[in-house]
């Protein structure tokens, strides 16, 4: 009988796990992006009031997990006036992430 910490000697499975969860957080990236940028326009719309202390840590959660990939976009974007497409470039950037290692990395993990 195999043991089953070690039946996979050539650490496919380990790999496979591992692509799991990079797949996993990208999804979970994705769904922290779309709620920024409409938590942004809450803000933005006075919708929410800034002053609250939960508001505000949403807010700057929400910010501090996106803008380190937003500003780099944001800086190459020109200027639309007040429309801001960085979310989009970046959630594109996202979805070409994940397909790329759905199509061609985990079918090639043997």
């Amino acid at each position: 009988m195999a043991d089953p910490f070690f039946a996979d000697p050539t650490g496919t499975d380990l790999m496979r796990a591992l692509l799991d969860v990079v797949l996993l957080v990208l999804n979970l990236y994705t769904y922290v992006i779309i709620a920024s940028a409409i938590f942004s326009w809450l803000y933005a719309f006075n919708v929410v009031n800034p002053r609250n202390q939960v508001i505000s840590m949403i807010g700057q959660m929400l910010y501090n997990l996106t803008e380190p990939l937003l500003r780099p976009i944001r800086r190459f974007m020109p200027s639309l006036g007040g429309l801001d497409l960085s979310p989009i470039v970046l959630l594109l950037g996202v979805f070409l992430v994940q397909n790329i290692i759905i199509r061609y990395i985990y079918p090639n993990v043997f």
